[in-house]
């Protein structure tokens, strides 16, 4: 069975991974390893591995030999898209700006589109 997948580090898409996923699978743009923690859908940056009767694995960053590994379609872009809109609200809490949210309608502008969005909001139009 073979998938295609994103590299959990630099978001670029890996093409005919064969299922299960080897340990020895890396990301052709970037070396890094596929088969750790951080491309696993149990794991969150967060609490860390979900998968109650896995073993601790200390780098998540590097291969591991982990039974419960399932790949996850997360993306570097999404993560990183999300720590920047959490980066962005700690920043405007701090200077009592208002929250920016993000809208459903949002993720599927382009980003021409989203900035003549936001300039039409800010000249109130």
């Amino acid at each position: 069975m073979s998938s295609d997948f994103n590299c959990w580090k630099c978001g670029h898409k890996l093409i005919d991974v064969i299922l299960p996923m080897s340990r020895r699978e890396e990301c052709s743009q970037c070396s890094v390893d596929q088969h750790v923690c951080k491309m696993c859908s149990f794991y969150s940056d967060k609490s860390g591995c979900d998968e109650e009767r896995a073993e601790h694995i200390s780098d998540t960053e590097r291969a591991n030999f982990c039974d419960y590994f399932k790949p996850s379609s997360k993306t570097a872009s999404s993560n990183i898209n999300q720590k920047s809109e959490a980066a962005k609200a700690k920043l405007a809490e701090l200077f009592g700006d208002p929250i920016p949210k993000k809208t459903e309608d949002d993720s599927s502008l382009s980003p021409a589109e989203l900035a003549e969005k936001k300039l039409r909001e800010m000249l109130g139009g």
